[in-house]
């Protein structure tokens, strides 16, 4: 039976510019199939509410396959498709209530982008499929459904894909995407399990694959010196978005001793006064702008700077390049940067303001950082 068009989401976000789709996000699409399944026995039962089960034939010889992709935008086509014969252009069997799974679905995720009440749409127990669908999103990014019956799209987003998952009294833990900065103080190499030291003093356990065992290894070795590792992959999050362990590895990378985002993380436990009685702490909000700006926009293969905070509530970057010396104070509140150089055997200075949310104005950094790290060599 030819396939019949199902849904056609559209992904919106830097990531998915030019119609670029991730991988990972894909395999989100074959768990909304899974789901679109569940929801339509549900349907069924509740319309005829003398069966105990539903049909075999419901489920039995249904699949979702991507059939499109709308040229030049992020929007794959999902179509439903039935082993079972049926006349063209005609819906496979029981179709309505897959129409309905459909409409049901979105409706929960229009719910949950408003604060409605999420079960009012779908039963407690069909929302765990919503730990599996959009775990990999970031901030700003959505995944946008429509229906024939409406026309405002349904946004998946972080928020409120965690909103549809803790509606469910059931699940205590939701799986998201996770880069987390610590030290490894414990290595069980023969059970494969690992302890990390969050920076801020926190202990969560691991699991580590072959692939990773050497990077992990290196961490632990180097405890005593304060080594430090990135580890991203995907992580459990309780109730009050805490990170308690992580359940998968995808990356690790040891970290250099002046690593900015592990410098900042060690900020997020000041607290007001934290200099002899004065000294005002930065906002952790502020602080995560800042390491994300950082990580995005300053090139790998330059020297990193040694991180200050400031009495203010600011942060200092400061780079000693041969005879150069480099000051940048980062005003987060303003998200702008105020920078200084100086040569030793020169009295001129250079000063600039820079806009940290523009990416000339890091290039126009990287550029200086870069000349005064090849005059130094």
């Amino acid at each position: 039976m030819p396939a019949v068009e199902f849904l056609r989401p559209r992904l919106r976000g830097h990531r998915f510019e030019g119609g670029a789709i991730p991988l990972d996000i894909l395999a989100d699409f074959a768990v909304l199939g899974e789901m679109a399944i569940e929801v339509a026995k549900w349907c069924f039962l509740k319309q005829n509410p003398a069966r105990t089960r539903s049909p075999r034939g419901l489920a039995d010889g249904i699949s979702f396959k991507l059939t499109g992709l709308h040229k030049g935008s992020a929007i794959p086509v999902i179509s439903l498709e039935s082993s079972e014969p049926t006349l063209p252009g005609m819906p496979p069997p029981f179709g309505d209530y897959f129409e309905q799974a459909r409409d049901a679905i979105v409706g929960a995720i229009a719910a949950a982008e408003k604060n409605g009440s999420v079960i009012d749409h779908l039963p407690e127990k069909c929302l765990g499929y919503f730990d599996r669908i959009g775990r990999s999103l970031r901030a700003g990014e959505s995944i946008e459904f429509t229906t024939t019956s409406r026309e405002i799209p349904a946004r998946l987003t972080r928020e409120s894909r965690r909103t549809l998952v803790l509606a469910s009294s059931r699940i205590q833990e939701l799986t998201a995407e996770v880069s987390v900065r610590g030290s490894i103080p414990e290595l069980d190499q023969d059970r494969m399990t690992f302890e990390l030291q969050l920076i801020e003093g926190r202990k969560i356990t691991g699991t580590v694959s072959d692939e990773h065992l050497d990077s992990i290894l290196d961490a632990f070795n180097g405890f005593r010196k304060s080594a430090k590792v990135l580890i991203q992959g995907l992580g459990k999050y309780d109730r009050q978005d805490r990170l308690v362990r992580l359940q998968s590895i995808e990356h690790t990378a040891l970290l250099d001793p002046l690593d900015v985002p592990a410098r900042l993380d060690e900020f997020r436990q000041m607290t007001d006064g934290w200099l002899d009685g004065e000294g005002v702490a930065p906002h952790s909000d502020q602080l995560d702008w800042l390491a994300d700006t950082f990580d995005s926009n300053y090139p790998d293969d330059l020297p990193l700077p040694h991180t200050f905070p400031t009495p203010t509530g600011q942060i200092e970057m400061e780079w000693t390049l041969g005879s150069h010396s480099v000051a940048l104070e980062v005003d987060l509140g303003k998200r702008r940067g105020n920078w200084l150089s100086y040569g030793a055997a020169s009295t001129s200075e250079e000063t600039r303001s820079l806009d940290l949310n523009v990416p000339k104005d890091w290039l126009w950094l990287s550029d200086r950082i870069r000349g005064y790290s090849q005059s130094a060599k």
